[in-house]
């Protein structure tokens, strides 16, 4: 009777387990494309991206500012907030891939009616002989119960697997936090130093203009000159004190970013001014295949990929039966005196059930195909990541290049208009030359020296992105 009971189980089973593994939506995933060029169009040398924050950037007070902003921005505290959430998943996916056990105790106490089944039974019942059921009749139990799914098909395993990488995926989200954040501030720490530039030269510039107003004035007086010459230097003097206000909010505004990003209220910003202009224009991108390993957002990117993929494999598992086991032990009596007294308290019991999803299967095909969705979705945020970065080392690179000749162009412009203001100043006084030149030669001069201070800012900056783009700076 038993083994043919056993067949008859094991047949409903196999039955079961045929009926839902029939009919399962193929997979259509999608495998990444890793292929990238074999070469940027650079200098060849290990990746910049290898060398430390503190050697790329040697200025000792930028390195003050990073290690501020490493330990108190307020974006990347919270993204570690994330990275803790994630191992707590990591923890409870753990939890339900592990057997539940669980202690029981409890007490009761019961009184049911006596013409009722169970008062009838109870009144002839007889605990011992001579000795009736007590009324009302108390409950006490104390016990161990465990309950557990076995992982027949993975389906737990690579939920935990998946909630793994994803915890992984999170800490190179804070990595690539931190690259942004080196980079932001290095930018804005160098912005800084070319407005202290700016405000150096302006006043230089205010200082000649003053300068050829007083003699502008003296020629005046001498009647060689009229009002209208004095007027118009007069005008040129206070649009360029005008424009010191403005440098003057540009450098609080940059000092307040800093400020901003190192998670501090606002204050002065100590900086090297000897530093602008400085920055070792040495940068390697090394090969293609290197960002593959350095940029935090491909590697996260390729961790979130990964998750996609045993999320994949877990729905699918949703199809096949769960076979789960249950089991208890402890004592069971009506008076707590009997618990540990007498064998006859003891129960314990063990059991198992196979489960096959029959009626809900378009929920779960609906859950598994949403699954398959966002892994095909995972491979093309890949394969995008992959791209993007590729780009933007290109773009940095191809800037550094540019920028280089522009920068030579503009120091022979400022060189040449430095010395046509000493001329034109030279033949206004000799009455060679009008006014207007001398104004609008001064004027074009000290544009020409702001655009060379761009272009080094925009130099180094790109140093900083190129170093960003290669993913440096986290490690």
């Amino acid at each position: 009777m038993f083994n043919r009971r056993t067949i008859t189980y094991i047949a409903i089973g196999c039955a079961s387990l045929g009926y839902t593994a029939c009919k399962i939506p193929a997979i259509t995933g999608k495998e990444a494309d890793k292929n990238m060029p074999a070469a940027f169009d650079s200098a060849p040398g290990t990746s910049s991206a290898a060398v430390q924050w503190k050697e790329f950037f040697a200025d000792a007070e930028l390195s003050a500012l990073i290690d501020t902003a490493l330990q108190r921005n307020q974006e990347l505290n919270i993204v570690l907030q994330e990275i803790e959430i994630s191992r707590n998943e990591v923890r409870a996916r753990k939890g339900e891939y592990l057997p539940s056990v669980a202690l029981r105790a409890g007490a009761g106490v019961e009184k049911v009616g006596r013409y009722t089944s169970q008062g009838a039974n109870d009144a002839n019942t007889e605990i011992k002989e001579g000795k009736e059921m007590p009324e009302p009749l108390g409950d006490f139990l104390v016990g161990a119960f465990a309950s557990w799914e076995v992982d027949i098909w993975h389906k737990l395993r690579n939920a935990k697997d998946a909630a793994a990488a994803r915890y992984l995926a999170s800490v190179e989200g804070r990595n690539f936090v931190v690259t942004n954040l080196i980079a932001e501030i290095a930018a804005s720490y160098y912005e800084l130093l070319a407005l202290d530039k700016q405000l150096e030269i302006l006043d230089q510039n205010i200082a000649i203009q003053s300068n050829a107003l007083n003699i502008v004035k003296l020629q005046k007086e001498a009647t060689r000159v009229t009002e209208l010459a004095v007027r118009k230097f007069e005008a040129e003097v206070l649009r360029t004190q005008s424009l010191r206000f403005d440098i003057l909010q540009r450098i609080t505004e940059t000092e307040n970013k800093i400020n901003f990003l190192c998670g501090r209220f606002p204050q002065p910003v100590r900086r090297n001014d000897a530093a602008f202009g400085t920055a070792s224009a040495k940068v390697a991108a090394g090969l293609p295949a290197d960002l593959l390993a350095n940029r935090p957002d491909i590697r996260r990117a390729e961790l979130n990929l990964a998750a996609a993929k045993l999320d994949v494999k877990s729905a699918r598992a949703q199809f096949y039966p769960s076979l789960g086991i249950t089991a208890g032990v402890g004592y069971r009596a009506f008076n707590p005196s009997y618990l540990v007294k007498t064998p006859e308290s003891l129960l314990y019991s063990i059991a198992g059930d196979l489960v096959a999803p029959l009626v809900n299967r378009n929920g779960i095909k609906a859950a598994y195909l949403n699954a398959n969705a966002k892994q095909v979705q995972s491979v093309y945020e890949y394969e995008k990541t992959i791209l993007n970065a590729y780009v933007e080392v290109v773009n940095q690179l191809s800037k550094i290049g540019n920028l280089d000749k522009r920068f030579e162009l503009q120091a022979k412009q400022v060189d040449a208009l430095t010395q046509s203001i000493e001329i034109s100043n030279s033949l206004f006084t000799s009455a060679r030359a009008d006014y207007m030149e001398v104004l609008l030669t001064q004027r074009d001069a000290l544009e020409s020296k702001f655009e060379l201070i761009e272009t080094q800012l925009q130099q180094m900056q790109a140093l900083v992105g190129v170093y960003r783009a290669l993913g440096g700076g986290w490690k």
